[in-house]
Formats: C-alpha cells, sequence, structure tokens
C-alpha cells in the first residue's frame, strides 16, 4: 500500500464531526476522495448566510428611500448618513472578523456571526414602527446592521481554508459573488414585503403608514396613498436567519489545521463576542468625531476620519487581546510588513470598494436627481425641491446594478484561473477609468435639467458597467490573493482587503451626498475615475510590468 492511500483513511472518521483533524486539499488524492465533499458543503452553507449578512447590511439603502417617500422628518444629507453609517460600522468590524477564522474555528464563527444578524433585523423592524423617534434611533440600528457587513472577511477567510490554490478564484468567487446577490435581493424582496403584513397574522406585524410620495418595486411605480408596512424591511430576515444559524450549526466545520486552539465552543463564542464588541467602540468615536451636530461634534473630515477608524480598530485587538489571542493576532498582523497586502488592498477598493459604496448610493442618489425638476429660480440660481411627475423609482431600477455585478463575480474568478488575475485586473480597471468619467458627465447634465429622466437611460447603463466591471475584477483580485500568499497569510489577507475596501460602503455615499448638495454630482464620479486610473497603474507596476516580482498572480 503506497503512503498517500494510507493518510488518505485517517480523516474520513472526522468527517461525521464538526471538527476535522487532517486537511490537506493540495494532495490530489486526498482531495477527490474526502476533502472536495466536505469542501463544497461548507460552501453552499456559507452562500446563502453571506448572502443575508449582505442584505442586512445594505438595507438602509432601500429604508432611507422609503423613509423619505413616507416623509419620515429628516433631510436627504441626514437619510445619506444612515447608509453611510451602516457602511463604516460594517468595514471596521470586518477587521476582527478577519482573524476571526484562526481564533474560533469557521464552523463557530459563521454559526455565530449569522446568528447575531437577528438582533439588526428586529430592531430596524421596531423602529422603523416609530416615525416620531429621534434621528439617533434610526442611527443606532443603522450601525447594529454593520455585523452583516463583517461576515464577509470571516466568510472568505474560511472558504479559501477550503480549496487548494487551483480552486482559489473559483470557489471565493461563487462564494463572494452569490454571497453578494444579498444586494439585489434586499432590493427586491425589501420593497415587496412593505406591500403586505407579512407579519400581522401572528400579532405583532404592525400597522401600515401611508405614502406622501410615490414609492415603486420592480413590477413599477407605487402610488402616494398607499399603505407601507416599512418595518417589514427588518422584520423579514428573521424567516431566514433562524433555519439558516442551525445550518450553518448542523452542517459546517472546524478545520483543526486552521484553528487548533479554538476551545470549546462556548469559549469560541466567547472571543468572537468580544472582539466583535470591541470594533464598535472605534466607530462610535470616529462617527461622533465625524458626524455633524446633533448626533456629533463635526471635528473630522472623511479622509482623516476613516483612517483614524482603521488604526483605532487594529490597536483596540492589539491591547485587548489577552492568552493565546494575543499571540495569534501578533501573528496575523505579519500580514502588514508584506508590501503585497497593500498593493492588493487598493485593488480590492477599487472592484469591491466599488461595487459596495454604489450599491449603498445608489437608490437614493436616483432618488435625489432623478427624481426633481432642477429649475432656476428668479435670480438664476438652480433649485431642486420641485418634485418631477415623470421620475423613475429608485425601488424599480436600483437592484440592477448589483445584480450585474453579482453574477459576474463568479465568471471573474474563472477567467482569472485561467489567464492569470492581474490581467484582467488591468481591463476592468481601464473600463471603469471611461465609465466613471462618463456617468459624471451624465450626472452633470441631469442635475442641471428640468427634464433630467431623459438622462436616466445612459446614466443605467453606464452604472451597470461599472458594477459589471467591478464583479469581474471582484473575482480575479481574489485569484490573485490566493496565489500571491501562502495558506496561513491569505485568509487575513483576504480578510483586511475586505475590510478596506468596504469603507467604500462609506466614501461613496458620503461623497455623492456631498457633491449633490453642493449642486456638482458629477465631481464625484470624476474623482473615481482618478483614484481607478492610479490603481491601473500601481497593477501594472507591481504585477504585469517587465522585471515584477510575481508575474499576473
Amino acid at each position: 500500500m503506497n503512503p498517500t492511500t494510507t493518510r488518505v483513511a485517517a480523516p474520513v472518521a472526522t468527517d461525521s464531526g464538526a471538527d476535522i483533524q487532517d486537511w490537506r486539499p493540495e494532495d490530489d488524492n486526498y482531495w477527490n476522495t474526502t476533502g472536495k465533499r466536505i469542501a463544497y458543503r461548507n460552501l453552499w452553507i456559507s452562500i446563502p448566510a453571506l448572502l443575508c449578512g449582505f442584505a442586512v447590511w445594505g438595507m438602509w439603502g432601500i429604508i432611507t428611500v422609503q423613509m423619505l417617500n413616507l416623509g419620515f422628518p429628516f433631510t436627504q444629507a441626514e437619510l445619506f448618513t444612515l447608509t453611510a453609517i451602516a457602511g463604516i460600522s460594517g468595514a471596521t468590524m470586518r477587521i476582527p472578523a478577519s482573524f476571526l477564522i484562526r481564533m474560533a474555528g469557521g464552523r463557530n464563527t459563521i454559526f455565530l456571526t449569522t446568528a447575531m444578524l437577528l438582533a439588526p433585523a428586529i430592531g430596524t423592524g421596531v423602529a422603523l414602527q416609530h416615525k416620531d423617534w429621534p434621528l439617533w434611533a434610526f442611527q443606532l440600528m443603522a450601525l447594529w446592521s454593520g455585523v452583516g457587513g463583517g461576515n464577509f472577511a470571516s466568510s472568505m477567510s474560511n472558504i479559501s481554508t477550503f480549496f487548494p490554490k487551483r480552486l482559489q478564484g473559483t470557489a471565493l468567487g461563487l462564494n463572494a459573488g452569490l454571497g453578494n446577490f444579498g444586494v439585489t435581493t434586499m432590493q427586491i424582496v425589501i420593497p415587496l414585503v412593505m406591500t403586505v403584513s407579512v407579519f400581522g397574522w401572528l400579532g405583532f406585524g404592525g400597522e401600515p403608514m401611508l405614502l406622501v410620495k410615490d414609492s415603486g418595486w420592480i413590477f413599477g411605480k407605487i402610488k402616494a396613498g398607499t399603505p407601507t408596512w416599512i418595518q417589514n424591511a427588518g422584520f423579514a430576515w428573521v424567516l431566514s436567519l433562524v433555519p439558516l444559524s442551525l445550518l450553518c450549526w448542523l452542517g459546517m466545520n472546524n478545520l483543526k489545521s486552521v484553528t487548533p486552539a479554538a476551545g470549546s465552543p462556548l469559549v469560541a463564542f466567547g472571543k468572537i463576542t468580544y472582539l466583535y464588541s470591541l470594533a464598535f467602540i472605534p466607530s462610535i468615536g470616529m462617527l461622533y468625531l465625524y458626524l455633524p451636530a446633533p448626533t456629533g461634534l463635526g471635528l473630522l473630515n472623511m479622509w482623516v476620519a476613516i483612517p483614524l477608524d482603521i488604526i483605532a480598530a487594529l490597536g483596540m485587538m492589539k491591547l485587548a487581546a489577552f492568552g493565546a489571542m494575543r499571540e495569534n493576532v501578533s501573528k496575523q498582523f505579519a500580514i502588514f510588513s508584506n508590501k503585497h497586502t497593500w498593493s492588493m488592498t487598493a485593488l480590492y477598493v477599487v472592484t469591491f470598494g466599488s461595487f459596495i459604496g454604489f450599491s449603498m448610493a445608489l437608490p437614493l442618489a436616483i432618488t435625489v436627481i432623478f427624481g426633481f425638476q432642477h429649475i432656476p429660480d428668479a435670480s438664476g440660481v438652480l433649485q431642486h425641491t420641485l418634485k418631477n411627475p415623470n421620475a423613475p423609482s429608485a425601488l424599480t431600477w436600483a437592484w440592477i446594478g448589483p445584480f450585474v455585478g453579482a453574477a459576474v463575480r463568479p465568471i471573474g474568478g474563472w477567467i482569472s484561473d485561467k489567464v492569470g488575475g492581474s490581467i484582467v485586473t488591468q481591463v476592468i480597471s481601464a473600463v471603469m477609468v471611461v465609465a466613471s468619467a462618463a456617468v459624471g458627465n451624465v450626472l452633470m447634465q441631469a442635475y442641471g435639467s428640468a427634464t433630467p429622466e431623459q438622462y436616466f437611460g445612459s446614466f443605467m447603463g453606464l452604472m451597470v458597467l461599472l458594477f459589471a466591471a467591478s464583479g469581474v475584477g471582484n473575482g480575479s483580485t481574489f485569484r490573485s490573493v490566493g496565489v500571491i500568499f501562502d495558506r496561513q497569510q491569505a485568509g487575513p489577507v483576504l480578510g483586511w482587503t475586505s475590510a478596506v475596501a468596504a469603507y467604500g460602503a462609506f466614501i461613496a455615499p458620503v461623497l455623492i451626498g456631498q457633491q449633490v448638495k453642493a449642486g456638482t454630482p458629477q465631481l464625484a464620479f470624476y474623482g473615481f475615475a482618478v483614484f481607478y486610473a492610479v490603481c491601473l497603474v500601481l497593477n501594472w507596476w507591481f504585477y504585469l510590468r517587465r522585471g515584477a516580482e510575481i508575474k499576473n498572480p
């Protein structure tokens, strides 16, 4: 009997339990006889769990539009802060989440972080029944929704440990791409469930509110005066989160070769809860310094607040870790001494940062830019307050871009496995430079027109192109990470790059909101185009030029 066959027999028995002692995906014999079945089972459970995480994190992009339609007493700028708060919270949560798999185990982490989503889902449903509640109550729920954003880092880190390097692009593309459908699912499901009393038969569905402005869903407009159960935007996710949490617990595995010292499930849960709780502290602190009165002090601008938030989150993890956790954190901080961690971080901001940022900002941007007529007053100053009777509904159109971006993500991973990740990244970066500049030009015309709807077709076409390019690039950058870094560092790097890129969910709503308020929405997209061009050069320098240290990973 040859040695390979002898080694394969041992791990088969462990498949019946949650913990797998021996894991060798690069061993073809082991992979085909044992590993492949286990890896794909964990992947297929991970995908819907991640989908719900994206849905809960991103739901404020749709909720804010409906709050505006229902006459909640908040300004457009205040509503933009809700999507921004959810964005920065989710991004910050990804920093500790990127290290959780090595500390607590995959099964333990995915189960608990999926179950945690029940809290913001139920809390948001309760808050939305009270139009008279203060802004800070809704901001708190948006902050809490960031748990869903954090889950991406732990999910991707976990799946990366199950698959051989030759399948990294495909596996991670499937997990992230289908998981990203949470954004599209949310944008389709929420407008639908708000039209009916889903939970009325259980006695806690709450009373409807009447639309004061036209709303919509994927099949068209919903007229003002229609009863609407906005609270279902939160409550609806309970129906999937409860069975999904149980499925994670019963069907997923911890790899002991990756997490040798997770401890008992209760100990692992303690680590997860502790580190996630710590992540809220820098988020709250930075938001308090960033947001204007009465919510905060308004002392920092966005470009100062984000780096301070990242530094504070990392510093808190380093200082607050204790015992074996401290040693584990220190080992994983080694990724920051590798220059490729930083280059791949920038490139992932181009792809996923754009995808999640535009997903968060698009619904409200459609409403504000195309939902009003832009007419000069007697002194020639443009006014943006007169409702556009021919306005497209954001709830009818906003889902298309994220749907396309998520759908092509696995394709990006598959193509990158064939031709190399950096070539794909280079092509999509060039596309995004041109498309973003073109979006800026269209918005400049729309925001100065009494009939902005005439530019909406061009705007949506270009936005779908941006989403498609970012989706393909998501797959290519993750493939590159799987090749550049060894198995011990790839997971934390995946988590870290996704954490920084997730700040796109904060940057895009804030930047677009600021420029809309200033009357120059085009400048936001011109700025994005410049950033994409810089990263195009960065990708060429590190991975495509002659003499590059790592060629087309």
